[in-house]
């Protein structure tokens, strides 16, 4: 369902969507989502490390941002800031912000000093060490102490 602005300004936005240092194939994968029409697009900006997206919809937004980070696996940010009041009712606008993992599954990792294989890259991290097998469940937020191994 495409929710119609009749009655807002042109320039009207709930989200903003920002991906930051993200490879082309992401930015490939939101153009085709937001061209099955169920956001109006109100304004695309080019930012230093990446693209924000001022979209009609806050549930939305939020919804395609865990779908970033499922299919290609980072750092996913939600906030939100009071915007107004409306028939006292508290509106807020929502920032969604992604930014991609440097490495992908079936990577060869270095973490702590020792070399890991990446199982997953979904919800968290899931390394492998390289040779006890042990696994290590790693939170994006610490996901710049991983470099990947050539």
């Amino acid at each position: 369902m495409v929710r119609t602005l009749e009655g807002k300004h042109p320039k009207y936005y709930e989200a903003i969507l920002q991906l930051r240092e993200v490879t082309q194939e992401v930015v490939d994968f939101i153009e085709e989502e937001l061209a099955k029409g169920r956001m109006i697009i109100s304004k695309v900006e080019d930012v230093r490390n990446g693209i924000d997206y001022y979209l009609s919809d806050n549930d939305l937004t939020k919804a395609l941002g865990k779908k970033l980070q499922i299919k290609f696996g980072g750092e996913l940010k939600l906030t939100a800031s009071l915007h107004t009041k409306k028939d006292s009712k508290d509106l807020y606008r929502v920032t969604v912000l992604f930014r991609q993992a440097h490495f992908r599954k079936g990577d060869k990792v270095d973490y702590q000093g020792d070399v890991y294989d990446v199982k997953s890259v979904s919800k968290e991290i899931l390394l492998q060490h390289d040779k006890t097998g042990k696994k290590v469940h790693i939170k994006y937020k610490e996901m710049n102490q991983i470099k990947k191994v050539a």
